[in-house]
């Protein structure tokens, strides 16, 4: 299953917010910001029901008006930022090592109503492996929150 969406509109919001709450075990997730309360509150909900997660986000947005970055920090969810010299500009999740979530579109609410943006869903594995790697690779070297 491969599924591809586009904005502005709630398409691709819908499919990551539905996306993660069919999280089981295991989230994690690689964007620039999270700013969007909806995916905020699907990521809550996966918190509540066991799923072991670790976000990493950009440590120049995580001042910024509308930010939820340190919130989710404060409910105790494992975040690191990048304080390396690069921007942390991935916008990536894979759910429970199978699903993929990735494109360009930002976890924003402007990313729903004012751009032109898109978003892939897949379950090929190859992908999430490919993803998991590199998710790996930056948690070993990013900073905690």
């Amino acid at each position: 299953m491969t599924k591809i969406y586009f904005s502005p509109g709630t398409d691709c919001l819908n499919a990551i917010t539905e996306t993660l709450r069919k999280a089981k075990r295991r989230a994690r997730i690689c964007v620039f910001t999270i700013s969007d309360n909806r995916i905020v509150d699907a990521i809550k909900e996966m918190q509540l029901n066991g799923v072991d997660i670790k976000i990493i986000s950009d440590n120049d947005k995580r001042f910024d008006l509308g930010n939820d970055i340190e919130y989710i920090a404060n409910l105790g969810i494992d975040v690191k930022l990048d304080t390396t010299h690069a921007h942390m500009h991935h916008k990536f999740a894979v759910i429970d090592d199978t699903i993929t979530i990735t494109g360009s579109y930002n976890w924003t609410r402007s990313a729903e109503t004012k751009n032109y943006e898109n978003l892939l869903v897949t379950d090929n594995k190859d992908v999430a492996k490919t993803y998991l790697k590199e998710f790996n690779r930056l948690w070993r070297i990013m900073q905690v929150l």
